[in-house]
């Protein structure tokens, strides 16, 4: 060998030798990095050190790969950043898988009997919550009432929501331990459904809910450690690696802290504590710090109205099948504007809930009024579903860099009856994704669970067909404001990153980013859109671990 070919053979193994090596390879299938919107192309997705090492072809990565390199098939499925879900009220989840489900009772005997089975097996004195019933199903049925559960519950308090969590029935048990009557005033924001002589009849909407939860015991750290544990292996086992966990609670907050001290967490989470408790959010913050890129306080979630299928959210006009009523604003205008602009002043992100067009109007203005006030500043304002908006918003969110975080289920469940609510023109910009879009709006995918299930294939199979739920619309509801899988999935991964500024950490498959993956069983590009739905994980991967394996 002559002098120069033994320094390049010299300089080739040195040069492999400091190459790093893999601790996990992914490898047969195709690699859709979360970049662009186009499909995906075959490759290779190497990690070592809880990151992405490399992206490439096969003969690109080979270099990385090691004796002790675990290799990975993706068996011509697709390889995707990490599924976050922008919008959950996590650990309720995990308490709902624990308790009665209610979601597909299709009659009000259905609803009645599963509520008798499940309390057949507590103890006496134990509440009974949870359930997401849906009054929709029964046919033109009113809404239920106590003395429909009144014998079959009568030794434990209920107190069951609507999947829309925006109403909830409690029966005459529940009613007692709240020392709810007659009497009992309806508090600003809510209501209480009353019969002739002003009894109430076991529902309360919205505002009026806290009238009955104040009595509920709170869950133990053990029970609301374990309901976490059950949320996290569910979430694993749908690709989900982050969450925005809305509305949390400190003893949320605290939940997560013990689980991410113990090593378990096997999600990143982002906690959005009450908006009229930003004081005390930026006390914490100031004292203990914002927390990691496990477990950190993302900002303050508020409400400006309630929902549709509970005829609570805020219109301009009002509800095509409620002559006269328009829907209700959970706080005064005033309060939210307060409340925005202080919890804006202590350098939080601000997300809140707004359904109904003129909610979504009046929260678009407080933004904008905020953000003149206070100056330049990278601040990423949250929309909370932006269900419902007027034309003439649309644009704001493009321009003010608001975030709509939408839930895609909603739409093919809302639009099984929505259009009754509010005629055939309000429904036109109704989950406006493909307006949103066209508008540069930042736009980030979520599915509110417990409101809707946690799937996020069944969210993007949504956004692309918008066929809802009852198969009378098979060309799609709204068709003009269909997504296509690409769009859909990049809400799901850099949609949710950059709205919970994660956006240089996680999100897309690129080197040096955390390696949190996803490979699904079958190529999302390649499957007919009615198929989405029906998509499975392969392997589930948060910060280089392996947490879900399909069996």
């Amino acid at each position: 060998m002559s002098r120069p070919q033994f320094a390049a053979s010299f300089l080739a193994l040195a040069l492999a030798a400091c190459t790093p090596k893999a601790d996990l390879v992914i490898q047969g299938g195709s690699v859709w990095t979360g970049l662009s919107t186009g499909r995906g192309r075959p490759g290779t997705v190497a990690i070592a050190n809880g990151k992405i090492l490399a992206v490439g072809d096969s003969a690109e990565v080979a270099r990385y790969v090691g004796a002790e390199t675990k290799v990975l098939r993706a068996d011509g499925g697709v390889v995707v950043p990490g599924l976050a879900d922008g919008h959950t009220h996590f650990i309720d989840g995990g308490f709902q898988l624990a308790s009665v489900d209610l979601r597909d009772a299709a009659t009000p005997e259905e609803f009645i009997r599963r509520l008798k089975d499940f309390a057949a097996t507590l103890q006496p004195g134990e509440w009974i919550t949870g359930g997401d019933w849906d009054h929709e199903l029964w046919r033109g049925t009113p809404l239920p009432q106590r003395d429909w559960i009144d014998s079959v519950t009568p030794n434990n308090p209920v107190f069951v929501n609507r999947l829309d969590g925006h109403m909830a029935l409690a029966n005459s048990a529940a009613l007692r331990a709240a020392g709810v009557t007659r009497a009992t005033a309806t508090p600003p924001g809510g209501e209480v459904v009353r019969g002739p002589t002003g009894e109430p009849l076991g529902v309360f909407k919205d505002q009026a809910m806290d009238l009955v939860w104040r009595a509920f015991p709170e869950p133990s750290p053990e029970k609301r450690d374990s309901a976490l544990a059950r949320a996290m292996a569910h979430a694993a086992s749908l690709g989900v690696t982050a969450t925005a966990h809305m509305s949390a609670s400190w003893a949320d907050w605290a939940a997560y802290r013990r689980m991410q001290q113990a090593g378990r967490m096997t999600l990143r989470v982002a906690v959005y504590l009450p908006l009229d408790q930003w004081h005390a959010v930026a006390d914490t913050i100031a004292r203990a710090g914002q927390g990691d890129d496990w477990v950190r306080i993302g900002g303050v979630k508020g409400y400006m109205d309630g929902s549709a299928g509970s005829r609570t959210a805020f219109f301009f006009e009002p509800f095509s099948d409620s002559a006269g009523y328009s829907g209700l604003m959970q706080h005064t205008e005033n309060e939210m504007r307060t409340w925005i602009g202080a919890a804006d002043s202590a350098g939080l992100q601000v997300a809140v809930h707004a359904i109904g067009d003129r909610a979504n109007a009046l929260l678009l203005a407080i933004f904008d009024s905020v953000a003149r006030a206070h100056g330049t500043r990278d601040r990423r304002f949250r929309d909370e579903h932006a269900q419902h908006l007027r034309p003439q918003e649309i644009p704001l969110f493009g321009a003010q860099r608001v975030v709509p975080s939408m839930q895609p289920y909603h739409a093919i469940d809302d639009g099984r009856w929505l259009q009754k609510r509010i005629g055939p023109v309000r429904i036109r910009t109704t989950y406006a994704f493909r307006s949103l879009i066209g508008a540069d709006a930042p736009l980030a995918f979520g599915s509110d669970w417990t409101v809707a299930p946690l799937d996020p294939m069944l969210g993007v199979y949504a956004a692309v067909t918008r066929r809802t739920l009852d198969g009378r619309n098979p060309g799609g509801w709204i068709p003009d404001q269909k997504i296509t899988v690409g769009e859909a999935l990049r809400a799901y991964t850099y949609g949710n990153a950059w709205a919970m500024f994660m956006d240089q950490k996680w999100g897309a498959l690129v080197a040096g980013h955390y390696a949190d993956v996803v490979v699904l069983d079958r190529d999302l590009f390649a499957v007919t859109p009615e198929s989405i739905g029906n998509v499975k994980v392969r392997y589930t991967i948060v910060g280089g671990r392996v947490v879900f394996t399909k069996p």
